[in-house]
């Protein structure tokens, strides 16, 4: 991802998270599966104190590398035994949630770290619209409209995903898709409140061409991000 992301981190993600989180200065917020640290940085360039955590020692070491004002820490998000209860004003995980099981250790977690009133951010690929080898763009021609394709939603899945498909198609990571009703599930078991939620539609447009127009339409009607901000009980 580099010093800023994907285009989609750029013009959707960070916007809109920075946005709900509203990060204040002298704020302590976590990040929780941080990667390289692209959502840390951009918190901590409006002066919180950031922590990020992330499994995988190579991305720690290079999300070191991009800043050294940020505090990080190899964790596993399950656990976060390395952070203290209650000391984080809000945390974030930023569309690592559906690569993270069991999601209800996760949320415990997160609860356990966060002080009370404290705000959980968690954006992720839209688990009613985007779910890999379930999900798909679909053309009725006689209506000329573009479609999407759901298979399966409701049935908790585990999905592996190639990361290098043709050069080395034994890689692989894991995507578990949810449907909506367990993320609510878990965040109330913990004491959370959803206070907002935001679906946000790809920025892309198709080249000009006969099936431009409906690609567009259904892209900017069908979301490919969901954002849920709980907040901790008091």
């Amino acid at each position: 991802m580099g010093d800023k992301g994907s285009d989609y981190h750029q013009q959707l993600v960070i916007p809109g998270a920075l946005t709900l989180l509203a990060p204040k200065k002298g704020e302590k917020i976590l990040d929780v599966a941080c990667g390289q640290g692209v959502f840390c940085r951009q918190l901590a360039s409006l002066g919180a104190d950031v922590f990020g955590v992330d499994a995988s020692k190579r991305l720690i070491e290079l999300a070191r590398k991009h800043a050294k004002n940020i505090n990080y820490a190899i964790d596993d998000a399950t656990k976060l035994a390395s952070l203290q209860p209650e000391s984080f004003d809000a945390a974030s995980c930023i569309l690592a949630i559906q690569n993270i099981d069991p999601l209800d250790k996760v949320i415990a977690a997160v609860g356990r770290v966060l002080k009370k009133g404290g705000r959980f951010l968690v954006v992720m690929n839209h688990p009613s619209f985007r779910i890999p080898r379930q999900s798909g763009w679909g053309t009725d021609e006689q209506r000329k409209l573009q479609y999407r394709r759901v298979d399966s939603y409701l049935s908790e899945l585990k999905i592996p995903i190639k990361m290098h498909p043709g050069a080395n198609p034994d890689i692989h990571t894991w995507s578990f898709h949810r449907p909506l009703m367990r993320y609510f599930e878990e965040l109330n078991k913990n004491n959370f409140a959803v206070t907002q939620l935001e679906e946000w539609a790809s920025h892309r447009t198709s080249l000009p061409g006969k099936s431009a127009r409906q690609e567009n339409r259904a892209r900017g009607e069908i979301p490919l991000f969901l954002a849920l901000l709980a907040t901790k009980a008091l």
